[in-house]
């Protein structure tokens, strides 16, 4: 649903090089069929690739995070302006406490980004929505 609001240009995405390069690595292994598909959704999304993070981002997220990627990927995010993080990973983001008290943006699953944009909608709209 993210990707589609993203092909409707509802939502900005963004996301880094090295989350495209994971993304692509796991799909080679296990759905390799999917990598057409995969581009396909990436293009219609409309999704921002951002480049490499800055070093102090990368100081940071690694005081945060202790996996080397995925503190790539967090340092990434943390330049980039964003207002949500969408995650499936328990352990190094969405049950890391530190890090929600740090990072300037909201941390959670796809299904909490949802729920996170309709009450902004709602509130947009008076509560009607």
């Amino acid at each position: 649903m993210l990707l589609r609001l993203g092909e409707a240009g509802a939502l900005s995405l963004v996301t880094s090089r090295l989350a495209i390069q994971e993304l692509e690595g796991a799909l080679r292994k296990k759905a390799p069929r999917s990598l057409g598909a995969l581009a396909l959704l990436l293009d219609r999304s409309d999704i921002i690739v951002v480049g490499d993070p800055q070093a102090a981002n990368r100081s940071t997220a690694r005081s945060l995070v202790d996996h080397p990627a995925d503190a790539e990927i967090l340092a990434s995010a943390m330049g980039s302006e964003i207002e949500y993080f969408v995650t499936l990973d328990r352990k190094h983001f969405l049950d890391n406490e530190k890090l929600s008290h740090t990072v300037a943006f909201k941390i959670g699953t796809p299904g909490e980004c949802l729920e996170w944009i309709r009450r902004r909608f709602r509130r947009m709209a008076g509560g009607r929505a």
